[in-house]
């Protein structure tokens, strides 16, 4: 009887043991792993040979022996090499080393079958349980019952042992490109790692473009995109007319994000400003490839009727075509609707393009959905290229290189990277002439841009910092964006000059009362005005704050008194309150504002009784005569 509870017990602690520990892939070396550059960037599968001189020697599959750095190393790669050296110092009797500061999480055991505690509690139930049955029974000498007890504790503990929770319905729809990406999932929510680089060309065809080209992103490890897996309708959604201007709003299922179609600058529609390539993407400030309309062409891989990506509040993004075949005409203002299955996003050809906001139950700060992987970049953000048209794009993969084409002036230039095993990427930025210029960057520790080099920096709008010299004279109407030419008309105040200081009264550190205005000039055919007082935080950014809209202000006034009320409708400044917001400027130094009249044609259409100044300028895009601006500048004096 002590030899049946002996072999019992001993199978039942295989059983219970972490697979991982028997686990052997038989395709590979026994230490055959994926490692990783300190950047998460890109990927080598080999094995372990030896760590020598701060260096690791690792064997791929093809026979080749490669030297690798140690401190070029992931930290999770580092801390397994670390544990591997002390292992086999204990095997050779001597003490492990010193462990270096390195992570602890090692990725290998992340996703690893570790027991889990409720599966272990219940196995040792069994275990302890069948040992009493069997020894009752052994005491009766039923030796027959007894050996049937013991193989159905042992088929329970292999029961148990095998049962693995079921992959969510979301991951069928992730599977197409699993062999680029990685997908893993928790009781809430679903993980998507990815680099952000799609199998299709990039950039062609842009013909508004800042000299971003794309680079692999490190969607990885707790930088990964993750979508829940159990959505819920939010009680106030959240608009993508009003807000989410920066960062994603959802994930393609390639493992590309998808942006909001409108600028950060809350106006600039992406795709009708010629910025996007034949996919709907385009790269970021970050050099990172995003899409900012449906990608509808994956469609042709997951297949008619299948998401082509995921909203990160949960909620599934379609094509053109629901499952009737037929373009949906009763969709939501966030272009969604409520199916037998729940709730679907549909992509349009016409704005918003793609999911027009949060209709579940998202987390957003600093104007976007939180948690927000965060994109990389070696490079600084550069200043756009007027003029030029990107005309092909060139990937080589082995030699982890990208070039990208463009004409200008009638001559093609060129930009190629190739990505280094240390970290690195070396730049060859080639003119219509053939002159080669050649550059090394590196990603910040931080992760964060470089500043521009002093060659790169605006040349309008002020000295380096983006600042304006004090009390020196406005922008010229050309530096400002998106401004007509105004001709006769003309905005100014009597409580300041153009490019003068801003009174007091007039911002948070007074009464907070709008300024009085004038207008003259307006050209003929004037049926409307409307005005929005607006701001820069960086000169070389594209981020716009809005203090004050309004709209619908009838031909026949040609002016606002002092703490105007009740002329025009008031729109919604960034607080989402109507009326005139003061600023109150943080931070030291002089800032530049500007107020903004237009004479329009007819009246503005909106959809909402709520207007932004994002919803004005998409309004008025067509029906503006002329526009004229007052600019003026405020430094906030210390306390």
């Amino acid at each position: 009887m002590n030899r049946i509870l002996l072999v019992v017990l001993i199978f039942a602690s295989c059983v219970l043991m972490p697979s991982t520990i028997a686990a052997h892939d038989g395709d590979h070396p026994p230490d055959m792993r994926v490692w990783k550059d300190a950047d998460g960037l890109f990927e080598i599968e080999a094995s372990f040979v030896v760590a020598k001189d701060g260096s690791v020697q690792l064997l791929k599959h093809d026979g080749t022996l490669v030297w690798v750095p140690m401190e070029k190393l992931s930290k999770q790669d580092q801390t397994w090499i670390q544990r591997r050296l002390d292992a086999i110092r204990r095997i050779n009797g001597q003490s492990p080393m010193k462990s270096p500061t390195y992570s602890q999480e090692d990725p290998d055991d992340t996703n690893s079958d570790r027991a889990d505690p409720i599966f272990l509690i219940t196995g040792l139930v069994i275990v302890v349980c069948g040992c009493l049955v069997i020894r009752l029974l052994a005491r009766t000498k039923n030796t027959r019952m007894a050996s049937v007890i013991v193989v159905i504790s042992i088929a329970g503990l292999i029961a148990i042992a095998k049962e693995e929770k079921p992959a969510p319905n979301i991951q069928k729809h992730f599977e197409p490109f699993k062999d680029k990406i990685k997908y893993r999932f928790d009781d809430n929510y679903f993980y998507i790692e990815s680099n952000g680089m799609p199998d299709h060309p990039m950039m062609i065809g842009i013909t508004a473009w800042q000299q971003q080209v794309p680079i692999p992103q490190p969607y990885t490890g707790r930088n990964a995109w993750q979508i829940p897996l159990h959505p819920k309708m939010a009680d106030k959604p959240v608009s993508a007319k009003e807000q989410l201007f920066r960062g994603a709003i959802a994930v393609a299922v390639n493992g590309v994000p998808i942006f909001n179609p409108i600028k950060n600058d809350g106006r600039t529609d992406t795709y009708l400003a010629g910025e996007l390539d034949e996919y709907g993407g385009h790269c970021g400030r970050a050099d990172d490839y995003h899409y900012h309309i449906g990608p509808v062409h994956l469609e042709k891989i997951v297949g008619k009727g299948n998401p082509i990506g995921y909203a990160l509040d949960g909620y599934p993004l379609y094509g053109y075509y629901d499952a009737d075949g037929k373009m949906p005409k009763d969709l939501d203002a966030y272009n969604g609707r409520m199916e037998k299955d729940g709730y679907r996003y549909y992509s349009t050809k016409k704005y918003p393009y793609i999911n027009g906001g949060m209709r579940g139950v998202v987390t957003v700060r600093d104007d976007q959905i939180d948690p927000q992987p965060r994109a990389t970049s070696p490079r600084a953000a550069m200043p756009p290229l007027r003029g030029a048209k990107i005309t092909d794009f060139i990937r080589d993969d082995n030699k982890k290189a990208v070039t990208v084409k463009y004409d200008l002036k009638g001559k093609t230039h060129s930009v190629k990277y190739t990505a280094n095993m240390d970290g690195s990427y070396t730049f060859i930025f080639t003119d219509g002439t053939g002159k080669e210029t050649t550059e090394t960057y590196r990603v910040r520790p931080d992760g964060k841009r470089p500043p521009p080099k002093k060659d790169d920096r605006p040349k309008k709008g002020g000295p380096k910092d983006g600042r304006p010299k004090k009390d020196g004279p406005p922008p010229k109407k050309e530096e400002l964006p998106g401004v007509k030419a105004a001709g006769a008309f003309k905005l100014s105040s009597s409580a300041f000059e153009p490019g003068g200081k801003y009174p007091v009264e007039y911002t948070g550190d007074g009464a907070g009362v709008s300024p009085p205005l004038q207008w003259t000039g307006a050209p003929t055919g004037t049926k409307y005005y409307a005005l929005q007082l607006w701001h820069k935080p960086k000169a070389d950014g594209d981020e716009i704050k809005s203090y004050w809209v309004i709209t619908n202000i009838p031909a026949n006034v040609t002016s606002l008194e002092k703490n105007t009320r009740g002329v025009g409708k008031d729109g919604y400044n960034d607080k989402k309150r109507t009326g005139y917001d003061p600023m109150n400027s943080k931070g030291p130094g002089v800032k530049l504002y500007h107020i903004t009249m237009y004479a329009l044609s007819e009246e503005p259409k909106f959809s909402s009784d709520r207007v932004t100044r994002a919803d004005l300028l998409k309004a008025i895009k067509d029906i503006t005569l002329a526009e004229t601006t007052l600019s003026y500048t405020y430094e906030r004096k210390s306390n």
